[in-house]
């Protein structure tokens, strides 16, 4: 009689899956073409490897993109949001995005945000200002929601704190005048840079975003703080309201 590993395997036991051998060839093709031929579906997966160590992880990576709209919204989408992407597999089985991949996605999106800051920092932010606004591209372009940040800068306009003062929902977000201004007391600023996004992706100023800042520099104003300027992040684009005049 023979032994139980001499049996033969039925046709069902012999069908590898589908998937079988894709991490490996993907990452040989990283390897040898190099990461930036690859797709962005394809780039996503070998991030997700990480925090999926088995199975088949492409459905997940497309449906992020789908989801989202780009790898940079995947990237800025919140933990809550990601975790709600649901996708099925060739069994009917569904797979989704867990907390582990969820923050393994939201901790890429922080890494690209502070190297995007460095070369802002590192100068005076007014004499670096296009390192200022691809800063605030990458931290605010494609947020699902509305946010407020504050730069507050000392007297040689070097940047002192990044701060979210706020946020709010896809159109709004509550801004307090007197605690922007306190908060510029406490950390010793001499100017402040206002930012904030509109997830809509228009970045033309709204008439509540016009006399909000009024009363922030009139607030500012009063104590020696100056305001540079404010910035309103879309996917179109960056305004100034310097540049526009607003101010």
């Amino acid at each position: 009689m023979a032994d139980q590993d001499d049996q033969p395997t039925t046709a069902a036991a012999r069908v590898a899956p589908h998937h079988a051998g894709h991490r490996e060839r993907l990452r040989e093709r990283a390897r040898t073409a190099g990461l930036h031929h690859l797709p962005d579906y394809e780039l996503l997966e070998l991030f997700l490897f990480r925090s999926q160590p088995q199975g088949d992880v492409k459905p997940i990576a497309k449906a992020l993109l789908s989801r989202f709209g780009s790898f940079a919204a995947v990237l800025a989408a919140s933990v809550e949001d990601l975790m709600t992407v649901r996708t099925e597999d060739t069994r009917g089985r569904i797979k989704g995005v867990g907390m582990e991949t969820a923050l393994d996605l939201a901790a890429l999106h922080e890494v690209a945000r502070r190297v995007a800051l460095e070369p802002a920092v590192k100068r005076p932010v007014i004499s670096s200002w296009t390192a200022l606004l691809a800063y605030v591209r990458v931290a605010l372009q494609h947020e699902p929601r509305e946010q407020f940040r504050v730069l507050y800068l000392d007297r040689k306009n070097q940047l002192i704190l990044d701060e979210i003062q706020n946020r709010g929902t896809v159109d709004h977000a509550p801004v307090y005048p007197r605690e922007v201004v306190r908060r510029g007391l406490e950390v010793s600023a001499a100017a402040m840079i206002l930012v904030h996004n509109h997830p809509s992706g228009d970045p033309t100023p709204s008439r509540a975003d016009i006399d909000m800042t009024r009363q922030i520099v009139q607030a500012a104003k009063s104590l020696s703080l100056e305001v540079h300027d404010h910035l309103i992040v879309g996917r179109e684009g960056v305004t100034s309201f310097k540049q526009q005049g607003l101010m």
